[in-house]
């Protein structure tokens, strides 16, 4: 007897043990088979770029946006201008249609019985001519003020759409800046901390420049910009984006040009890469999202990107869209 109960308790035993095993093979996770693996070095290279081609492609937006910003707060101060002017002359052009309107009435009123006491033909005459004098002026005060009062409307709906549109420029602006921010602090990160050691480090150059003209100029004055952070939406003297910097070179050789490189884009003369001359903007991308000053020897200095420097590059490492040239 005793040996049997010994031997089923030694069997239950073993299913308790062998059950309890299986349920933790099953529920434990598979770790090892299912986990992704680590992102290389170039992998994750490759996706910083990515992140900063967008920020880029995103900064030049925020610049063509800032310009047409300032066009849209010129527009409603001229169309502030004109209204506070149609509603000022509406408010003249009132009194004297009620001047007139009562100066009408009371000749009316009174013109049959001066008519018949006139002295002589001349004061008839004189009346006569006064009555009809004060009906006609009447008659064109009021086709006066019906006009200004609809150019005084005319006036604000022109106003209100001015900076309705001012108002909607300001809410994008905000929109993209919250987003290019939100894409630098991404880069920051540290999962993209080691793509940061592999930049190459700048190094101040002296290169030549071929030519006295300002194109010229522009570049030797760029070169002296070297190692200078970039910083979005920047124009100097302390720091540039890549169009910033292009505007701020020019603006030493005394040509004006906006810090947005889809308005440089259409600022000279499109010229083909066999005949760049030094000075000439460099554009890469299909979007237009970077540029840089032809140097010459197929060389360009430009300012790259966040947590970069304004330095010296081929152009060879961007994919080329045009060159244009804004002065010899």
């Amino acid at each position: 007897m005793e040996g049997a109960w010994l031997f089923r308790r030694t069997v239950r035993r073993v299913v308790f043990v062998g059950s309890a095993l299986a349920l933790i093979t099953i529920c434990a996770p598979v770790v090892s088979a299912t986990a992704d693996p680590e992102p290389t070095l170039k992998e994750l290279t490759a996706e910083v770029e990515k992140l900063h081609e967008e920020i880029e492609s995103l900064t030049e937006q925020y610049n063509g946006e800032r310009i047409r910003l300032d066009e849209a707060k010129r527009s409603a101060a001229a169309a502030k201008k004109t209204l506070d002017t149609s509603e000022a002359d509406l408010e003249a052009r009132r009194k004297r249609a009620m001047v007139f309107a009562t100066n009408a009435y009371m000749t009316g009123g009174a013109s049959g019985i001066a008519l018949m006491n006139a002295p002589n033909p001349d004061a008839y005459m004189d009346v006569a001519s006064t009555t009809y004098a004060l009906q006609l002026q009447s008659g064109e005060e009021v086709v006066q003020l019906s006009k200004a009062r609809q150019a005084a409307q005319r006036a604000r709906v022109s106003a209100k759409a001015r900076q309705d549109e001012v108002s909607k420029l300001i809410k994008s602006l905000d929109k993209r800046e919250t987003s290019i921010r939100g894409l630098i602090k991404k880069t920051e990160s540290r999962l993209y901390a080691q793509v940061a050691g592999q930049v190459s480090v700048a190094k101040r150059l002296s290169l030549p420049v071929v030519g006295d003209g300002k194109a010229a100029q522009a570049v030797r004055w760029a070169l002296t910009q070297q190692l200078k952070p970039y910083v979005w939406g920047a124009e100097g003297p302390n720091s540039y984006d890549c169009s910033g910097l292009i505007m701020a070179a020019y603006a030493t050789v005394g040509i004006s040009i906006p810090h947005y490189t889809g308005s440089q884009w259409t600022a000279g003369t499109h010229v083909s890469r066999e005949d760049m001359r030094p000075g000439d903007l460099v554009f890469f991308y299909n979007d237009l999202h970077h540029v840089g000053l032809y140097i010459g020897g197929g060389y360009m200095i430009h300012a790259p990107r966040t947590g970069d420097v304004v330095r010296v590059a081929p152009l060879g490492n961007r994919p080329f869209a045009g060159a244009v040239r804004i002065a010899d």
